[in-house]
């Protein structure tokens, strides 16, 4: 079976999936964008920078401070975003937390609280907020791990799909083969142990 004889129906099918697949791509470039880069670079950081800080950390801060120099970073005003941080460099005491706790209500709490149900960090008590104002290690293991899982789940159904489709083509075999296996190889060495996350966790940035 190749794709030229394929039925028409089917020929539609796997045109409008591979568009939707593209479509797909490019969105999450944009969202990876408006996560990862843009909140950064309002702030003066570049890309690299904001990688090491998200998935290292910033082991000289805390990370609701490294929060607040960056994606956070455009909801609270110069002088609310001193005002916690010097909240935090004084121990971030319990006693305290009544000056910080109406800018972090009526900045964060949209977000950042269980009736918001975003599943982000929750900021409305002091012993949720206390939980990031420890040294910013960046990425825990645990989410490292989650990530990887639901990347190699997700991931691996595409790469079939998209696969299953260009082994139908009519390239010589050889190359199919060769080419099927790469995404898979790739996946596995970026995912797996000693990849990417275990790599932008563990060692120092230079």
């Amino acid at each position: 079976m190749t794709l030229q004889t394929l039925s028409l129906p089917l020929k539609v099918l796997v045109t409008l999936f591979l568009l939707t697949m593209g479509l797909g791509y490019l969105f999450a470039l944009a969202y990876l964008y408006l996560i990862d880069v843009e909140p950064h670079t309002k702030h003066g950081m570049g890309l690299v920078a904001a990688v090491i800080m998200k998935y290292y950390g910033q082991r000289e801060t805390t990370r609701l401070e490294a929060a607040l120099g960056g994606p956070m970073g455009e909801y609270v005003t110069d002088s609310q975003r001193t005002q916690i941080v010097q909240w935090i460099r004084q121990g971030a005491r319990e006693a305290g937390f009544a000056r910080v706790q109406p800018i972090l209500t009526q900045t964060c709490a949209g977000c950042h609280s269980a009736a918001a149900g975003t599943g982000l960090p929750l900021l409305t008590s002091y012993t949720e907020v206390a939980r990031y104002t420890a040294v910013d290690l960046g990425q825990s293991i645990k989410s490292l791990v989650r990530v990887s899982h639901i990347h190699l789940f997700g991931i691996s159904f595409i790469f079939m799909f998209t696969s299953f489709i260009f082994v139908c083509s009519g390239i010589p075999v050889s190359v199919r083969t060769f080419l099927v296996a790469v995404p898979f190889l790739a996946i596995w060495l970026d995912m797996g142990p000693g990849g990417s996350p275990s790599m932008t966790q563990f060692l120092p940035p230079s």
